[in-house]
């Protein structure tokens, strides 16, 4: 993995919509993982595909959560691996194999009582495009398509797979004002 880029102060247009989220909602394959799947032999025989994701992402959203937010994924794809990490992260909302991701997100604000611009997407590929542009806060990795990066109101500096989540969500709690007590769990001034 790379060093830790630092990225640049957000601008007070990005603090604004930032202070506003409570929901945050990503897709899977190039946000969570840099999109490459592996393929091995399973105990049957049958191939069983995997993928990596970082242990920082994980992190971020373990604190994401302790600050009493919620999280979901809306996926094209489906694999039992992300049901798995996702369960073990505490993700609220798990929709996999939605290629047109609209009612899954109409679902999951209903459920969780949110309005389109209190929800963060983050998303690398065409069909998250029109999630990026109902969000309050749309979000597209680095290694997004540039269509994708066009509609975003941010971009990562982090590639997706090696931090982006985490690179997200600290600049929201950051906004929210949530930070801070992160910092200070651990000992560091914030």
């Amino acid at each position: 993995m790379a060093a830790d880029p630092t990225p640049p102060p957000p601008s007070p247009a990005l603090v604004t919509k930032a202070k506003r989220i409570r929901v945050l909602l990503t897709d899977v394959d190039g946000v969570w993982t840099d999109g490459r799947l592996y393929y091995f032999p399973g105990p049957s025989g049958d191939l069983v595909e995997t993928k990596g994701s970082t242990a920082i992402d994980g992190m971020a959203l373990r604190w994401w959560h302790g600050a009493g937010h919620i999280s979901g994924v809306i996926s094209g794809r489906d694999a039992p691996g992300i049901t798995h990490r996702c369960q073990m992260l505490g993700v609220k909302y798990i929709f996999q194999g939605h290629l047109d991701k609209i009612e899954p997100w109409e679902k999951i604000c209903a459920e969780a009582g949110v309005e389109d611009d209190e929800v963060c997407y983050m998303g690398d590929d065409l069909p998250d495009t029109p999630l990026l542009r109902r969000a309050g806060l749309g979000v597209a990795v680095q290694n997004a398509r540039q269509e994708v990066k066009s509609v975003a109101d941010y971009v990562t500096i982090t590639p997706g797979g090696q931090g982006a989540l985490r690179e997200v969500i600290e600049l929201i709690m950051q906004a929210r004002g949530e930070w801070t007590s992160i910092l200070q769990k651990y000992g560091l001034d914030g």
